[in-house]
């Protein structure tokens, strides 16, 4: 079963390389590259069941669009990226740079699938 990821990065190479091992992985991507339009996609796309997001953009930052987006689908499973930004919220993270190998073992130990 393929699940659909919203994956948020303000750097588009960074989400090209993401969004490319995500699809590795067997998942649907949806890329946006900032929050507000990561939260119109998620109100769009009924199918989003992850959102993976980088923690440290310009205006609105991973930490406020995890949370907005758990406002509008409390469901949602969130994985957070960062260079350098500390963990907060209790949401599971990923420090970047990353590898394919390192992704796939996070995933399926914080979201169980793709």
């Amino acid at each position: 079963m393929s699940h659909t990821v919203l994956v948020v990065d303000d750097d588009p190479g960074v989400l090209d390389v993401i969004a490319g091992m995500l699809e590795d992985l067997g998942c649907q991507v949806i890329r946006a590259q900032g929050g507000p339009d990561a939260l119109d996609r998620l109100g769009q796309n009924e199918n989003i069941t992850i959102l993976i997001t980088d923690i440290n953009m310009p205006g609105m930052d991973g930490h406020e669009l995890a949370e907005l987006a758990k406002r509008i689908r409390p469901e949602l499973k969130i994985l957070q990226l960062s260079g350098r930004e500390p963990r907060r919220d209790g949401l599971p993270m990923i420090r970047k740079p990353f590898s394919f190998e390192e992704l796939a073992s996070t995933m399926q130990r914080t979201t169980g699938i793709c």
